[in-house]
């Protein structure tokens, strides 16, 4: 994965209120839908409120993949956390239903609103990748990061004038090829936590071969996690010290920094 010139950090918090650390700790802001119904600073945050927000989160990111020339962004790191309690709340909209999502698909235009919407309301979360064009992802507290090859000041102005923030900041969730780190951690058959009791850095290893085995296109950077199937034993062994046993123990494949 490539290093993106442009990075920004695109948010609807004013870097007035940060302190010396560069903490918003000055004003009592929300950062989560989940906090809908509470006040904040003498205001109720309403649904009206946080989706007003939440339109100019996703029409600025929808201006900067524009501006960019991105026609199609691919999925990184999806996890999917959509409960039936979710599903029963009026910020989940039978639109979603639509959507097949899978790691490393590419998602059109006409979709990655949603994609991001779904992100922004905690019932998914992945990152947003076009190779060495674009990125945008998603952090806690409600941050948006964007990266992009070209400057985009159009985006930049857009946002400025539609409530949000903009600074020249890298995000803290980029890896580039030169950073990312190779590790395979396995975790106890009979415990459902599946709390890792182990693990290990990889070097040398054939990052096609890893696509090939975990099903990616030759686009994907091999970062995040994914399961180890039992029966390529013998190619990830041959990078490990542990002796691996897939009767006591699931294995994953995991790449980043």
């Amino acid at each position: 994965m490539k290093q993106i010139h442009h990075q920004w950090r695109v948010t609807k918090y004013n870097p007035d209120n940060r302190d010396e650390h560069g903490h918003y700790a000055v004003v009592e802001d929300w950062t989560s839908p989940s906090e809908i119904g509470k006040t904040f600073d003498g205001n109720e945050l309403t649904l009206d409120d946080y989706l007003r927000m939440e339109t100019a989160y996703l029409d600025a990111a929808m201006a900067f993949m524009e501006e960019s020339g991105i026609h199609f962004v691919r999925i990184l790191g999806l996890e999917e956390h959509i409960t039936e309690e979710n599903r029963a709340t009026s910020l989940y909209e039978n639109e979603f239903e639509r959507l097949v999502l899978k790691e490393d698909s590419l998602i059109s235009l006409d979709d990655v609103r949603l994609v991001m919407k779904m992100v922004l309301r905690d019932f998914i979360w992945c990152q947003l990748y076009s190779e060495d064009r674009l990125f945008i992802h998603f952090g806690t507290d409600y941050y948006m990061y964007i990266g992009s090859h070209v400057d985009c000041p159009s985006s930049i102005e857009w946002a400025a004038n539609h409530g949000l923030f903009v600074e020249n900041k890298p995000s803290p969730y980029g890896v580039s090829e030169e950073e990312i780190i190779w590790e395979i951690g396995w975790n106890a058959l009979k415990d459902e936590s599946k709390i890792r009791v182990g693990e290990e850095g990889v070097t040398g290893i054939p990052l096609d071969e890893c696509r090939r085995i975990f099903l990616l296109s030759a686009a994907h950077p091999v970062t995040g996690s994914f399961e180890i199937p039992r029966e390529e034993k013998g190619f990830f062994q041959r990078f490990l010290e542990h002796e691996m046993d897939f009767d006591t123990y699931g294995y994953r494949f995991w790449g980043g920094n």
